[in-house]
């Protein structure tokens, strides 16, 4: 086992569990294969490796990130409206409902938030902003690379 710590320039294999506030579990890693990263490679939130710095194998943390360092506070501008003749007519519209729209670069999801006779209103915040993150971490491995 390397004593190498987090930092610039490593690769990291660690193992996750992502908790909101209510104790709801977002995501894990703990009951499959673990994550692997390289620092700085976008992979994370920036926030998130930041936090991880300094930990090495065998490390186990708890780790609270802020929306401010997540995903951001919800943005009330994000919810937009959509005139309801821009869906596909045999389109089932119900809340909750994720769907794409083309934003002329690319992909942009958005969620249905409220349906009503001539427009949609649909939510383009990320489904986890104005949350905190909560991760317990395990680093299993820490290598550098060059």
């Amino acid at each position: 086992m390397s004593n190498a710590v987090i930092g610039e320039n490593c690769r990291v294999t660690l193992h996750f569990s992502l908790k909101l506030d209510d104790g709801t579990e977002v995501d894990s890693t703990f009951k499959g294969d673990p994550a692997s990263f390289s620092v700085g490679d976008g992979s994370l939130l920036p926030g998130f490796e930041k936090a991880l710095f300094g930990l090495k194998a065998g490390d186990e943390a708890e780790i609270e990130i802020p929306p401010e360092m997540g995903f951001g506070q919800r943005n009330p501008e994000n919810l937009q409206k959509v005139r309801r003749d821009n869906f596909s007519p045999d389109m089932a519209l119900e809340r909750g409902l994720v769907v794409s729209f083309d934003n002329g670069s690319g992909e942009l999801p958005g969620v249905i938030n409220e349906i009503g006779e001539d427009d949609v209103t649909v939510d383009f915040n990320h489904p986890l902003a104005g949350q905190s993150l909560n991760f317990h971490v395990k680093i299993i491995a820490v290598d550098s690379i060059q």
